[in-house]
């Protein structure tokens, strides 16, 4: 990777209020070069220009570590070992690659129903050497793991993210779910059983677009 992307990937993210040590640096751009291997076979995204990527996947995903950590901030592990995340329909891996790299502390299990995306995470976390990173080819609704917290990005939904992802989210877990605008339609369709306890705004470094995260959980232990 350039030393352009390099640089770009450190000011980004101190522009986001935290720092990244330089082996988090390189298994970013590691990672990112994987994107854009993968992809000559598999269309894990859309996106190709490597600095185009590093905006719109990289930064992007950065930009929930920092909320990530002020909500975990003070709570208690579920199963009082560590924290477990799920991201649900992670395609290439995004935000739960970059979770794990940014967050060693937290355990990341990246689900997608296509086998082969589900297969390149599983490259990336031995390619990485991530031990926190596992890739599960499934669908949402099977799983019953008690997760502190379950996440999507651009995956579906409010209300079908949460109704598929209810089960695998610990009864004091949380949702969060990355969206673009702000989804006041999405948010009124959500049942009364759903608490959106928290819409975080976003400013991702070098796009000019809106973003924010929905905070959500179970009403009955709001």
């Amino acid at each position: 990777m350039s030393e352009g992307l390099h640089t770009a990937l450190r000011q980004g993210a101190q522009a986001l209020a935290f720092q990244l040590d330089e082996a988090q640096v390189g298994q970013l751009l590691d990672y990112l070069a994987l994107i854009q291997k993968w992809n000559k076979v598999y269309n894990l995204t859309a996106v190709r220009d490597p600095t185009e990527m590093l905006t719109h996947h990289l930064l992007d995903s950065l930009a929930v570590i920092q909320p990530l950590r002020q909500q975990l901030q003070g709570r208690a592990p579920t199963d009082g070992k560590g924290f477990k995340l799920l991201d649900v329909g992670a395609g290439a891996g995004l935000p739960g690659v970059v979770i794990a790299i940014c967050c060693p502390e937290i355990a990341v299990t990246c689900v997608d129903t296509v086998a082969k995306k589900a297969a390149f995470v599983r490259q990336v976390a031995v390619s990485l050497k991530l031990p926190n990173l596992r890739g599960l080819h499934a669908r949402v609704e099977t799983l019953t793991d008690g997760n502190d917290v379950v996440s999507s990005r651009a995956f579906a939904s409010l209300v079908d993210f949460t109704n598929w992802s209810r089960s695998a989210l610990a009864p004091t877990g949380v949702w969060l779910a990355m969206k673009g605008k702000h989804p006041a339609d999405e948010l009124a369709q959500l049942p009364a059983n759903v608490d959106v306890f928290h819409v975080e705004q976003l400013l991702v470094p070098g796009l000019g677009a809106e973003r924010c995260i929905v905070w959500m959980r179970l009403a009955s232990v709001a």
